[in-house]
């Protein structure tokens, strides 16, 4: 979940989409000076109030599911799932590579639910059983430029609806509210104290190439930060000993961070600036999940290695 107030990088190019003067959502936020006057009078090149408020609204989205409506919790993850692959879908039409959009939006409603009333053995039949949709559909369309498209669409598969679909996973087990509620706010205590370390001391980019915003400093509060939330998590929401929070909040905020810099890349390779325009002040749905695609799943992995009974 990259934050929110992070600066733009500032690069140049541009993708052609549908101009909201034709009543069309624009998938792509092009990378351009227009960015620049477009949020003119904040630092972060964002509108903060909307951000907040956005940010906000969705938290509580997915909180109610947690703790209230586990049915709803599951049916917002595929909601997520299915406008992320549309994002990516979409910014990948206009660089040439015509992804089946249709079989990753099955998958993005079957593995959510697969997960939840089948555990892990109904979400990898669910996983083959859209991979095999995604062959079909492309021999139904033709063989022109099939190869790329079936890569494109297998990638998606796997960084979406089957990443996502972990935290489903980890919601079926005991106490798994909680845990997801954890790794949120590993996620969260990630972007704030990375964000907050790297401006007031960050010299030193991680990859320079891919985010040249991102330091060695702000990764280093990153961890220091979910730390200390992962220690108490583990002691007040888990009833876990304290140690379990040191490795659990390492390995999620280097996943997160793995996460980051995997969109950005693609962004990156792309020429584009937010996946989409859908959330104010956000950009896209990919562009808040970036982090918890990578996150939820080694978070699953953690619990049944550091949490005896997890399963």
């Amino acid at each position: 979940m990259s934050n929110p107030t992070e600066p733009s990088e500032g690069a140049s190019g541009a993708l052609p989409g549908p101009s909201p003067e034709t009543g069309g959502l624009e998938p792509v936020t092009r990378r351009s000076s227009k960015n620049a006057t477009r949020t003119k009078g904040s630092k972060a090149g964002r509108d903060l109030p909307a951000a907040i408020t956005v940010g906000l609204l969705l938290l509580a989205l997915v909180l109610t599911g947690l703790f209230w409506l586990p049915v709803a919790f599951v049916a917002t993850v595929a909601v997520f799932a299915g406008i992320g692959c549309w994002e990516v879908a979409r910014a990948l039409d206009h660089a040439g590579v015509n992804t089946p959009l249709v079989p990753l939006l099955v998958a993005s409603l079957a593995m959510p639910f697969a997960a939840y009333y089948g555990g892990l053995e109904a979400l990898s039949l669910a996983f083959a059983a859209s991979a095999l949709l995604v062959f079909l559909w492309r021999i139904i369309e033709g063989p022109a430029k099939s190869v790329p498209s079936i890569m494109a669409g297998i990638m998606v598969l796997v960084w979406i609806p089957l990443a996502v679909s972990f935290a489903i996973l980890l919601f079926n087990e005991d106490n798994g509210h909680l845990k997801v509620t954890t790794v949120l706010l590993l996620v969260v205590s990630n972007d704030t104290f990375g964000y907050l370390v790297g401006v007031l001391f960050g010299k030193h980019p991680m990859a320079p190439k891919i985010s040249p915003k991102k330091s060695w400093e702000g990764f280093a509060g990153s961890v220091g930060g979910a730390t200390v939330v992962g220690i108490l998590a583990a002691v007040f929401l888990l009833d876990q000993p304290w140690w379990v929070g040191i490795p659990f909040a390492v390995a999620t905020v280097v996943a997160a961070t793995a996460g980051d810099f995997s969109e950005s890349m693609v962004k990156r390779e792309l020429g584009i600036k937010d996946m989409s325009n859908i959330l104010p002040g956000h950009g896209g749905v990919m562009d808040r999940l970036d982090s918890v695609v990578f996150a939820i799943p080694v978070a699953y992995v953690m619990t049944i290695l550091l949490m005896p009974g997890a399963l």
